[in-house]
């Protein structure tokens, strides 16, 4: 299939998965009192699996694993592909399954330094513990998942791996909606982490085998293949995972203030939509194309694929990096505001999430600009670009996190949650500047004139929508009165933005109806699997 029928067959069942993500964080901040010890709990408690459900299930390791995967397979023959993929499963699995152990024996006196803000609260750590504690074997779920998922991407079927972590939103809501308490509903929501991975694995296998692959349970063996299959992949989950990392970081620095892990948490949903509907869709499917034509030495197929991919992703992401620029109060307080949940923290919300929006296009780029090195076999670089990343935002956002609360805006102290989301899109930057430059330099891509055209075109006609959407977000109060409830209004504004911004895109020829058909022709087949695949 395309590169955008791909795309497009990731992106819809990701956006199936953020709906009941978004009904999902509306549960919880009506059931956990909004901004308060609960839903801190609950937050602290996803930081880890939510690390590496992003660094796995979302690409990044996957990345690292294709390559490997399809190179042994085109070279070495199925059925020591499937060998290596079986070998490379059971390594990985010990590895992660002893590191969980660990973590989960040591919960108790790590959950203190992780929530320092309800240090006095034994009741609160006592809750974040166990919540933590029955979360955590989803990394091992999630460890096997990326595996399988390499598998499914490498054959050209992406379907199932875009459906499966559907089955986490089901199944944290269930809880949610039956337990008696918030207690309790606290707990059954944190081991609903943990069955949801293990439901999404056997998705997987499923399809794993029906397309004939014939993964094996063994003994862990480091063999020549797993041993090179690690040294790339794991160097590729750093680099694709930069931003995740940054997260984290960024996520035990605000434990020491209440609320701010819950603010982070609910801007980071909204911030990280574009990233998992388009960043991580275009990286998955660009990840096997570049391997075949960096195989077949085919440099302007490999310029073309780049381009493509920069294009469809930027087209998607620029105006909704406007949005969450211009009116992120109105989408927040439109849709999340209700119960314990108050206009104070929505605004709150929006102010961090305005910082994190300039960067949604570094956040993407980023996932666009790495493939290249992955398919090349060379992670190294992106991961100590990454690295770099990662300690810019460290260092900037908690210098900001200590002095913004130092200084007066209206007479009230600079929130320092706001200094973290500026650290996290500063340092994404950073890692696409040295990416880019960086494939520049060994001539493997250049960004040509046509791409930047085509930017300027998409950043002109995102403006458009902006203006509008700055209207709007200043006649909020009004708008939520003539359309009967802000949720309609908010929904009303989108439709339109989006009406203007395709006119816009289409008159100022960012988009053309014969680049469209052209995306979504078929194409030759990726890793000797024909075109007429499921996607």
């Amino acid at each position: 299939m395309s590169l955008a029928r791909n795309v497009f067959v990731q992106t819809f069942f990701t956006l199936g998965s953020r709906v009941l993500g978004f009904a999902r964080d509306l549960a919880l901040n009506a059931r956990f009192g909004g901004q308060g010890p609960l839903m801190d709990c609950w937050a602290t408690a996803q930081m880890l699996p939510n690390l590496f459900r992003r660094l796995f299930a979302e690409g990044a390791f996957a990345q690292g694993f294709v390559p490997v995967f399809a190179a042994a397979r085109a070279q070495e023959g199925a059925d020591a592909a499937d060998r290596m993929a079986s070998q490379a499963m059971a390594f990985i699995m010990l590895v992660v399954a002893l590191v969980t152990i660990g973590i989960e024996v040591a919960m108790p006196a790590i959950m203190p330094f992780l929530l320092s803000a309800y240090i006095d609260d034994p009741a609160v750590l006592a809750t974040a513990t166990l919540m933590a504690q029955l979360a955590m074997p989803y990394l091992v779920c999630m460890t096997l998942a990326a595996l399988l998922s390499g598998v499914l991407n490498t054959l050209g079927r992406f379907a199932l791996t875009a459906a499966a972590p559907i089955m986490l939103n089901i199944c944290t809501i269930i809880p949610l909606v039956l337990a008696s308490s918030q207690q309790q509903a606290a707990e059954w929501a944190a081991a609903a982490v943990t069955i949801s991975g293990v439901l999404q694995c056997a998705l997987l296998w499923w399809g794993a085998h029906k397309l004939g692959v014939n993964l094996r349970i063994m003994l862990p063996v480091l063999s020549k293949g797993v041993t090179r299959m690690l040294a790339i992949a794991v160097p590729g989950a750093i680099a694709g995972g930069a931003l995740q990392v940054s997260s984290l970081v960024t996520q035990a620095l605000s434990g020491s203030d209440e609320g701010a892990r819950s603010v982070l948490y609910n801007s980071d949903r909204l911030y990280q939509l574009p990233l998992g509907l388009i960043g991580v869709a275009v990286g998955l499917a660009l990840v096997p194309r570049l391997s075949r034509h960096f195989a077949e030495n085919d440099h302007d197929g490999a310029a073309r694929t780049m381009d493509d991919g920069i294009g469809l992703s930027m087209a998607f992401t620029l105006p909704a990096a406007v949005a969450l620029l211009i009116m992120p109060f109105f989408i927040i307080d439109a849709t999340v505001t209700r119960g314990a949940f108050t206009s104070a923290d929505a605004q709150r919300t929006a102010e961090v999430l305005r910082q994190f929006a300039w960067g949604v296009p570094a956040f993407v780029l980023a996932k666009v600009f790495t493939p290249p090195f992955f398919a090349r076999q060379k992670s190294k670089r992106p991961m100590q670009f990454s690295l770099i990343s990662v300690g810019i935002t460290v260092g900037v956002g908690a210098a900001l996190w200590y002095w913004l609360p130092t200084q007066q805006l209206n007479g009230k102290p600079i929130d320092g949650t706001i200094g973290l989301g500026f650290a996290t899109s500063f340092g994404a930057w950073v890692n696409v500047f040295l990416l880019a430059s960086t494939l520049a330099r060994e001539k493997a891509y250049t960004m040509g004139a046509q791409v930047w055209s085509r930017m300027t075109r998409l950043i002109i006609a995102s403006a458009l929508m902006g203006i509008f959407a700055g209207v709007c977000a200043w006649q909020y109060d009004l708008l939520s009165t003539l359309l009967w409830k802000k949720e309609v209004a908010v929904l009303a504004v989108i439709v339109i933005g989006v009406i203007i911004y395709g006119i816009a895109a289409f008159a100022l020829r960012a988009v053309t109806v014969a680049e469209i058909k052209g995306a979504l022709r078929r194409e030759k087949g990726v890793a000797g699997v024909p075109s007429g695949g499921e996607g």
